[in-house]
C-alpha cells in the first residue's frame, strides 16, 4: 500500500523509509476481503478454531506484527577532531507492554559495535505516544573504526524494573561530515 499522506511526500527521503508504508491503518486506503467470498471483511464474520464468530477487524495484532514506534536520530562525524556525533531527538508513536505499567520512565541505550563497545544513554523520560530527548553524545573514534560497525539503540524502561522494550541499529557506512537524519523503526528485542 502506498502511503499518500501529504506529510510523507513533503519531507526529505530519511534512509530508514521505505517506497511503502505499511504502518498506516489498512482501512485507509483498501478495504479487506475475506478470502472466501469478495463481501468485505467488516461485514463479514468466520468461524474461528474454536467455533465462535469473530469479526476479522477485531483481530489484534500482536508479536512482529505490531507497530512499536519509530526513532528519530541525527548522526554527523566532525573529522577535524575526529569525533561522532550522535543526537537522540524523540520516540514517535511507542508502544510498551502492559505489564511495563501505564507511563513507565523510559530511556534509549545506544552502543557502538566496535571491538570494545562504546555505549551511552539518555536521560529517562515519562512514557508516552512521543518522548522528546533532545540530547547530543560526542565521541573521539577514528572514522574508518566507524564505518565498519553498528550503531544499535535499544529502548529501556527504568521503572518498575529495567526491561528493554524494543531495539532498532544504523550501520555507519555511509557516516560522513554533513549531518544525516534517521527514522528507525523499533522492532522487539532480540531473545
Amino acid at each position: 500500500v502506498s502511503d499518500l499522506r501529504p506529510s510523507a511526500l513533503a519531507g526529505s527521503f530519511d534512509v530508514s523509509r521505505s517506497m511503502f508504508d505499511l504502518r498506516s491503518p489498512p482501512h485507509r486506503f483498501m478495504k479487506r476481503y475475506d478470502s472466501l467470498s469478495s463481501v468485505p471483511s467488516s461485514t463479514s464474520s468466520r468461524k474461528d478454531s474454536q467455533g465462535s464468530n469473530r469479526s476479522l477487524d477485531t483481530i489484534t495484532l500482536s508479536g512482529d506484527e505490531r507497530d512499536f514506534g519509530r526513532l528519530n536520530v541525527k548522526l554527523c562525524y566532525v573529522s577535524s577532531v575526529e569525533q561522532i556525533w550522535i543526537t537522540v531527538l524523540h520516540c514517535k508513536d511507542l508502544s510498551w507492554p502492559s505489564s511495563c505499567g501505564e507511563n513507565p520512565r523510559i530511556y534509549v541505550k545506544g552502543i557502538l559495535t566496535l571491538p570494545k563497545p562504546v555505549q551511552f544513554k539518555s536521560s529517562a523520560k515519562e512514557g508516552c505516544n512521543d518522548i522528546e530527548f533532545m540530547e547530543t553524545f560526542v565521541f573521539a573514534i577514528k572514522l574508518q573504526s566507524l564505518q565498519a560497525v553498528r550503531l544499535v539503540f535499544k529502548i529501556q524502561t527504568q521503572t518498575p524494573r529495567k526491561k528493554t522494550i524494543g531495539e532498532c541499529s544504523l550501520a555507519l557506512r555511509e557516516l560522513n561530515s554533513e549531518e544525516s537524519s534517521h527514522w528507525l523503526d523499533i522492532s522487539p528485542p532480540s531473545k
